[in-house]
């Protein structure tokens, strides 16, 4: 489709007349199967049309903040020592409180001392960052979009059609339910770090699943027993330095469509998360890993611990690297499974937010209208 327009094409642009064919520009994007880095490895120098966004880093987007983060605010840190595999009662009654208003205020919060190496959360960057920096005709092996083909996948861009603009980021996915990939099936350069990296926060995501139920006031295995950390899908995101950063983003706002997420990043920066209608950094702790409350557990919870908006700014440094583990089954059984608030939560003055509805239905509307839709607002009451 070619679209004819009179248009500012960006901050410093004249306003000009141009014949722009996006869907084939997408298609041959998508043709190339190498991806953003693809773009830099040949030389890009500006950012190509189909990059272009209006919550990029200096483009407002309806918030009180557009780039420019809130530098007074800070997302909650969370130390878990003694916590994991410990017995001290009077430390994870305070680290249950701390979860709780984390997950009530926040929805965003950063863990340290989670019982994971700092060699192996360091060594999984690298292997992320190895696998994407290998020749594009390595790459292309594993690029498809159809995501039920196989178990590890290499794509740019998610929902790139649906989107209304793209990111400026490539995807190295690993999906781990029912079945693990096989070591065969894993990039060789990363395979083994994928799989101690993976078995480790997966076990860190069941601790965190039994301290958000305390912060619920729930038994403490319920988020478990109802299948909130049954299954997982990695992603090893990829970040090229970007040649016109002020045009595009790396990763457009949205919430996530899961129950949680543990998100690894390096030390680059760039993620913020929209808080009180103000974006704040989310500023890189060495060691440390993030979590975030997804659109899933807001359902499951009534709103009482919310899913939040969060973004990733395009830079001119790069490439940024993050790695993050989606807990959402994607089984058969599991995405027909009905989904509603939890009965324990509600009560006469605190009645059902969201109705009961098959989880494939939230997913089907999630994912045919783009990363940045809400999901959520088909099933409120």
């Amino acid at each position: 489709m070619v679209v004819t327009t009179t248009e500012n094409l960006g901050p410093g642009s004249d306003t000009v007349s141009t014949d722009y064919d996006r869907k084939s520009e997408l298609k041959a994007f998508d043709d190339s199967k190498a991806g953003v880095q693809g773009l830099v490895e040949n030389g890009v120098t500006k950012v190509p049309r189909m990059f272009y966004c209006g919550q990029s880093n200096n483009l407002s987007d309806g918030s009180t903040s557009s780039g420019d983060s809130n530098s007074k605010l800070s997302v909650p840190t969370i130390d878990l020592t003694g916590i994991i595999h410990g017995d001290d009662h009077l430390l994870r009654d305070e680290a249950v409180e701390k979860v709780r208003h984390a997950c009530e205020k926040w929805g965003f919060f950063q863990v340290t001392n989670h019982g994971i190496p700092t060699h192996v959360l360091d060594e999984m960057i690298q292997g992320t960052c190895r696998f994407h920096q290998q020749d594009a005709n390595v790459r292309k092996q594993y690029y498809t979009r159809d995501l039920s083909s196989r178990k590890v996948v290499y794509l740019s861009n998610f929902t790139l059609y649906q989107d209304p603009s793209a990111d400026w980021r490539d995807t190295l996915a690993c999906f781990w339910a029912p079945h693990p990939p096989k070591p065969e099936e894993l990039p060789a350069v990363c395979s083994d770090v994928v799989i101690e990296y993976s078995t480790k926060v997966m076990a860190l995501a069941s601790d965190l699943l039994e301290l958000m139920s305390e912060a619920l006031g729930l038994n403490r295995f319920h988020l478990k027993e109802m299948g909130c950390g049954e299954g997982m899908f990695l992603m090893g995101h990829y970040y090229p330095a970007c040649p016109e950063p002020e045009l595009t983003i790396g990763t457009s706002k949205h919430s996530d469509a899961d129950f949680l997420t543990i998100l690894l990043q390096d030390q680059i920066g760039g993620l913020q998360v929209l808080h009180d209608n103000q974006w704040i950094d989310v500023p890189p702790i060495q060691g440390a890993l993030i979590v975030n409350i997804g659109d899933l557990l807001q359902l499951l919870t009534n709103d009482k611990f919310i899913s939040v908006q969060h973004r990733v700014l395009a830079n001119h440094i790069g490439p940024r690297i993050s790695v993050a583990s989606i807990f959402r089954s994607n089984t058969p059984e599991a995405i027909s499974k009905i989904i509603g608030p939890i009965k324990e939560l509600l009560s006469e003055d605190n009645p059902p937010i969201y109705r009961e509805a098959p989880l494939k239905e939230y997913l089907a509307h999630r994912f045919a209208n783009g990363i940045g839709a809400s999901a959520l607002v088909p099933l409120k009451l």
